[in-house]
């Protein structure tokens, strides 16, 4: 009888590239309080009256373009790796998605159902770096709708893991094969967050973006500072593959409305490269651990134009983790869960 089962959490995805889909799926993604956070009347005129009735038929078309037979890029490649970590352990793993479907309240209520006696549930989400829209939303709701089920079970939330070894080994060894060819910079593009969110985590209220150099200045604000998290994950994989300091820079994809946001704006950089003489470009995007809308479109497709038309010669976008060895067993490791002994045949 198991003890534990394990609960990966990813953002989630429409359950079809139509715009009918799409608008319950971007209300209920920019109806979080994490996400667009203004009182609870403006928020439901901008995004319901506004930005779904504005956005959901461009995203619809956007999602069509990445569609794949197994569906949602995002939803499929996560139950791809659900399946190869259980592969490797006799602990039960399920996977929810914070918005759409299969919803973590469905999942957590299939884990009871299908293990009474289940003792504890570790929750990991997949977000390495800590972001009030990210990771913290997904670990409140899921701490909330543990509450409110009144199970017996324990629940665990794994922290933001962006200078776990393991995961920086996985992220530069994927990362690897593509030092091969000839580069003239690498640009690690995370998803955006506002300015205001990084001093809204930060838990001194007097460190992050207020004071100079922050993000390398030793502070307990960092355990919760997306700006500080993903400098480090770009310092630590750059230093793993020996790449010089001048070939690689970092920059912030995604932005919404007009409020200022992390800077270097991605799209706006990748305007300016080529006229700097960065002609062949490399591309991570280490926010996300499986390719998505804001990777396979935004990037490889809309991030590819932006450069050329710069006058870039060559943009070779590289993949997220997704189901690769060495993040699968980083994720057991991450959840402190030993791999089942293989018999050699």
């Amino acid at each position: 009888m198991q003890r534990k089962a394990i609960l990966l959490m990813n953002l989630g995805s429409p359950d079809s590239p139509t715009t009918k889909d799409v608008k319950p799926y971007l209300s209920q993604f920019l109806m979080d309080e994490r996400v667009i956070d203004v009182p609870n009347w403006l928020r439901t005129i901008l995004v319901k009256g506004i930005i779904v009735p504005l956005r959901s038929p461009q995203s619809a078309k956007k999602y069509k373009t990445i569609w794949t037979k197994d569906g949602s890029p995002l939803v499929s490649i996560t139950k791809q790796v659900t399946t190869l970590v259980q592969e490797k352990t006799d602990v039960p793993v399920y996977f929810s998605m914070r918005y759409g479907n299969p919803s973590t309240e469905s999942v957590l209520k299939t884990i009871h159902q299908e293990h009474p006696q289940i003792e504890e549930i570790i929750a990991l989400p997949l977000y390495p770096h800590y972001a009030m829209s990210s990771y913290e939303t997904a670990a409140v709701q899921v701490a909330d709708l543990h509450k409110q089920g009144n199970y017996n079970s324990a629940l665990t939330i794994i922290p933001a893991f962006y200078n776990n070894q393991k995961y920086i080994h996985a992220l530069a060894t994927s990362i690897q094969p593509y030092l091969e060819q000839p580069f003239d910079k690498i640009l690690f593009s995370y998803h955006g967050i506002p300015e205001r969110h990084v001093k809204k985590t930060d838990c001194t209220k007097t460190h992050c973006l207020q004071t100079s150099d922050c993000c390398n200045v030793a502070s307990a604000a960092h355990e919760f500072c997306y700006r500080h998290q993903v400098i480090e994950t770009t310092h630590l994989v750059a230093k793993a593959l020996n790449i010089p300091a001048e070939k690689v820079g970092y920059s912030f994809q995604s932005r919404l409305g007009q409020d200022a946001w992390l800077k270097p704006y991605t799209a706006k950089l990748l305007g300016e490269l080529p006229k700097e003489g960065v002609k062949k470009l490399l591309v991570v995007c280490p926010a996300f651990v499986s390719d998505c809308l804001e990777t396979i479109e935004e990037m490889g497709e809309e991030g590819d134009e932006i450069f050329k038309e710069a006058g870039g010669e060559s943009f070779q976008l590289i993949p997220c983790l997704n189901t690769n060895p060495l993040w699968i067993d980083t994720i057991l490791t991450l959840c402190n869960i030993n791999q089942k002994e293989t018999v050699a045949v």
